[in-house]
């Protein structure tokens, strides 16, 4: 049987590859930034005007082959890393990389090219502005932003003004998930990891000093009130922002629940632990099943439940890994579960994008509570949090576009995310927000 040629030829160029490759990584390491960038342009914006021959054959015979349209995305993400990787690792540089986005961002259109080679290539960095790796690349792009300060920003990277996807430096939990991708090198997520843990760091040190504050203005009202005096002198309060973009009055509300009691008396961490003792006495996996169903709807509205969740959630767990219902419980079922009931109540996956049962849960529980109901399942298996995480990147990257306003619901959730998480997996002690 003869293969088709456009699949068959598919290695023909992985020489050329790896010269641009060994050349570009050269460029990087012994050339500034600014020259690194002009080489971009010219090799790969502009398509002329390259002075190495060898470099730009090498590209046109890439650009050539039957196989580009498949392999130039992944080929040119690949050269854009190694670019990225070198200056991500230095501070002073990373600016680069928001100069590197716009750069490719402003890449002329197909049509303005004099050669069929020029065409084609302007035509094949078309498509890679429209893939996920340059959705990646500009969402990192973002996060370096975000995380200048003012005067030192010289241009924007944004899709839409105010969107989405602008917040991404709010939500380190997002970061693996969202800025990772196929050709990432091991450096590269290091540094991704490195910035979550320092956004997350200073995320938990921000609202630890914001709830000090709050409890320190509660004593001080109180102690005033009790003086019969009404005004507090300013200089006895050093005010301290509130490091989320919810208003004081919903942090609040999120802290106590994520915090306190939520069922009789007892909290999300208590409540987890119960069921963790008593489901390890089950027999058999279709029994736990039964009794995670109760165990995710108590403390549900009951007429909430049974008319929008109680059914459906039964069904669905019922014809869950159904061939291991005589089987004993396991760590491999429980998590399997777990990542099942997250696809269910969140989001399955980008080809099966079917949110509607999240959205219904915000419309009738609220943020604070449909984010409490997802909590309740990490607690019981803090190995499946990534996979939880990794459901809400999906529904970030399909909102990404979309104006702040337009989906206030998904950034309170994501919002009280990153509460419940800081709360339950973070390294700062919370606990004064009792006393307010």
């Amino acid at each position: 049987m003869v293969r088709n040629n456009r699949y068959t030829n598919l290695d023909t160029t992985k020489r050329e590859q790896q010269e641009v490759y060994d050349h570009l990584l050269y460029c990087v390491k012994t050339e500034s930034p600014a020259k690194t960038l002009d080489r971009f342009k010219n090799l790969f914006i502009r398509g002329t005007g390259y002075q190495d021959n060898r470099i730009r054959t090498a590209l046109e015979k890439i650009i050539d082959a039957d196989s580009a349209e498949l392999e130039f995305s992944l080929f040119f993400n690949r050269c854009c890393h190694i670019a990225i990787n070198r200056w991500q690792m230095q501070p002073n540089l990373r600016y680069e990389i928001i100069e590197l986005v716009i750069l490719i961002e402003r890449a002329l259109p197909p049509g303005g090219a004099y050669s069929r080679t020029s065409r084609k290539l302007r035509k094949l960095i078309k498509d890679f502005q429209n893939s996920e790796y340059f959705v990646k690349i500009q969402r990192l792009a973002r996060l370096i932003e975000g995380s200048l300060e003012p005067e030192q920003r010289r241009t924007r990277i944004e899709i839409v003004s105010n969107s989405v996807g602008d917040l991404i430096q709010r939500y380190p939990y997002l970061h693996q998930h969202c800025l990772v991708t196929e050709g990432s090198t091991d450096e590269f997520q290091q540094t991704v990891q490195t910035i979550q843990l320092g956004i997350q760091s200073n995320y938990e040190l921000n609202l630890s000093q914001y709830i000090t504050y709050r409890v320190r203005v509660a004593k001080l009202v109180k102690q005033y009130k009790a003086a019969n005096q009404t005004k507090i002198p300013k200089k006895l309060i050093n005010k301290v922002e509130n490091p989320t973009s919810l208003s004081d009055r919903e942090l609040n509300k999120a802290l106590r629940h994520y915090m306190g009691k939520v069922e009789q008396d007892y909290t999300y961490h208590d409540l987890s632990q119960n069921f963790l003792n008593y489901t390890s006495q089950v027999k058999t996996y279709k029994n736990f099943k039964v009794d995670l169903y109760d165990y995710i709807i108590s403390g549900l509205d009951s007429r909430y439940g049974e008319r929008h969740l109680n059914h459906k959630l039964a069904d669905y767990l019922q014809g869950t890994l159904v061939d291991f219902d005589h089987r004993q419980v396991d760590e491999f079922l429980t998590m399997r579960t777990y990542c099942q009931v997250f696809k269910f109540l969140v989001v399955d996956a980008k080809g099966n994008f079917n949110h509607e049962q999240y959205l219904n849960l915000v419309n009738h529980l609220g943020e604070v509570k449909t984010i409490g109901l997802l909590l309740k399942l990490v607690l019981l298996c803090g190995k499946v949090k990534p996979y939880l995480e990794k459901r809400f990147s999906i529904l970030f990257a399909h909102y990404e576009a979309v104006d702040e306003d337009r989906a206030s619901w998904l950034v309170k959730s994501l919002e009280n995310l990153q509460v419940a998480f800081s709360i339950h997996f973070g390294e700062a002690d919370f606990s004064l927000i009792q006393i307010i």
